[in-house]
């Protein structure tokens, strides 16, 4: 189905997300953190990404900022455990298509990846 480049510093959340994924037959690479995440897209080009936003070296707003600094169009999802609504708006206007909490329902991680995936065509 769809190359999904997964970020976060969590093997377990790693897993979770992956498996769902997976389960819905696309493919996953995986970066343990932002700059990871970076150094993943000048080997692979992803249908998709999901992030983390809390992670070292390099979290998730700092990522998606330098996403888009490359022009990038590569549709975002995030997924964070903070529930604060600017936390959310914040990534929104860096551009993210989507905002998750952790961990994420299979439904509703597998919405926004179809979302995702409609937009890129």
């Amino acid at each position: 189905m769809a190359l999904i480049l997964l970020i976060d510093d969590s093997s377990f959340a790693r897993n979770l997300a992956g498996k769902i994924l997976k389960k819905a037959g696309h493919e996953i690479v995986e970066a343990e953190d932002g700059l990871k995440g970076l150094k993943a897209l000048k080997t692979c080009s992803p249908d998709c990404i999901i992030s983390d936003m809390l992670m070292p070296e390099m979290d998730g707003h700092k990522f998606l900022m330098a996403l888009r600094a490359t022009a990038s169009d590569i549709p975002v999802i995030m997924l964070t455990a903070d529930v604060q609504e600017k936390t959310r708006a914040i990534c929104v206007e860096l551009g993210a298509l989507d905002v998750l909490y952790k961990p994420p329902r299979e439904d509703a991680l597998l919405a926004a990846v179809k979302q995702a995936l409609g937009r890129r065509g």
